[in-house]
């Protein structure tokens, strides 16, 4: 991370091997100050109210709808991220597929939204709480992930002009990221890489 972004100041500590999953701690680069910062937030941003049917807010992994009022608040530059990652699991009968990018050491991020502090029962055992959250964009899938995931792909950026319009650009702009990698991007793996 740190020879990708010089200047990002490393608030996450040390980072253990993945992978994440749902309301877990996971690594995000966000806006701090003047620059930009490396630290563990929660996976699953705020749910809609209308979809909470007890107080306990599960959070939303992925978000598909920019238009919609509820995600609305949440994508200015301020809170837009980036989430670190080197393959990723998509569902499929029998268990889940993950995937990685054909070139390996291709640096690679999430699309992804994040907000802070935000109070809310995400397990009634532990009560209210104050969390950092994020989630991520998705898009239509590509052929790879589209053979075993036919609905949608996590938006994925792998090149460092697409980062900083992600992070900086009018959501006018930044909202084309909203795509799948060209086929032929990715390959099945059998385990996170």
């Amino acid at each position: 991370m740190r020879g990708l972004f010089p200047d990002l100041e490393d608030r996450a500590g040390n980072l253990g091997l993945g992978p994440f999953y749902p309301n877990q701690l996971a690594p995000i680069i966000r806006h701090a100050g003047n620059g930009l910062e490396l630290v563990k937030a929660r996976w699953g941003m705020p749910s809609p109210r209308f979809a909470l049917k007890t107080q306990r807010d599960p959070g939303v992994t992925n978000v598909r709808n920019l238009a919609s009022p509820h995600w609305r608040r949440w994508l200015e530059p301020a809170h837009r991220c980036l989430v670190p990652v080197t393959s990723f699991a998509e569902p499929c009968k029998g268990g889940t597929q993950w995937f990685a990018p054909t070139t390996p050491d291709m640096p690679m991020f999430f699309a992804g939204i994040e907000t802070r502090a935000w109070r809310s029962v995400r397990k009634v055992k532990d009560g209210e709480t104050e969390d950092d959250l994020f989630a991520f964009l998705t898009c239509a899938a590509n052929a790879e992930v589209g053979a075993v995931h036919p609905k949608a792909m996590p938006v994925l950026l792998t090149r460092p002009e697409d980062w900083r319009i992600w992070l900086t650009a009018p959501l006018e702009l930044a909202k084309d990221l909203q795509r799948p990698l060209p086929d032929g991007s990715l390959i099945p793996c059998e385990n996170a890489i």
